[in-house]
């Protein structure tokens, strides 16, 4: 199989592969942070909630805390691979649903655990998760789909082209910024 992965020459150590991880969790929680806040701003206003409280926001980022946790552990167990025969799209699209049940299963998981925190049954408490509507469940699959997506794309592009190369593909050569 052809398979591109980023080449591991020398052997990591622990300290190294926790500062990456961690460094990996810190860019998610950004990328997912923003979107998370977005779409909080959007639900506010079209609720037009007045004045818009700031604690939603901080509700916001915890949960993209531990989307990004929950994608890091999903690309534990299924890493990214990038076959060149059928291209970053076609590699990564069935990973791409693949990533989003692991994320769903693992929020599912997450509302028992809050059900048991706050007494209640941990089965219940899972089958609350999305207001224990199927529609509001798979309308959110949908939308951290969409959310998901780019990242993974970003990833695939990563990891033919390598870093520096995604990099300027993305924002331009340094050295030609400065002369437009």
């Amino acid at each position: 199989m052809n398979t591109t992965q980023t080449p591991l020459l020398e052997k990591k150590t622990l300290k190294q592969k926790a500062k990456e991880e961690l460094l990996k969790i810190v860019h998610l929680t950004i990328y997912f942070g923003i979107w998370f806040c977005a779409l909080t701003f959007l639900a506010a206003t079209s609720l037009n909630e007045r004045p818009i409280p700031l604690s939603i926001f901080g509700f916001a980022l915890i949960k993209a805390l531990l989307c990004a946790k929950f994608m890091t552990l999903a690309q534990t167990v299924f890493p990214i691979k990038v076959n060149r025969n059928n291209g970053i799209v076609g590699s990564l699209i069935f990973a791409s649903i693949i990533y989003i049940f692991i994320v769903l299963g693992l929020n599912y998981f997450e509302a028992g655990m809050e059900g048991l925190i706050h007494g209640k049954d941990f089965i219940t408490s899972m089958g609350a998760f999305g207001r224990a509507n199927p529609l509001r469940v798979v309308a959110m699959m949908i939308v951290y789909w969409l959310i998901v997506w780019p990242y993974l794309l970003l990833i695939g592009a990563n990891i033919v082209l390598g870093s520096s190369a995604t990099l300027e593909m993305l924002f331009g050569h340094k050295t030609n910024s400065t002369k437009q």
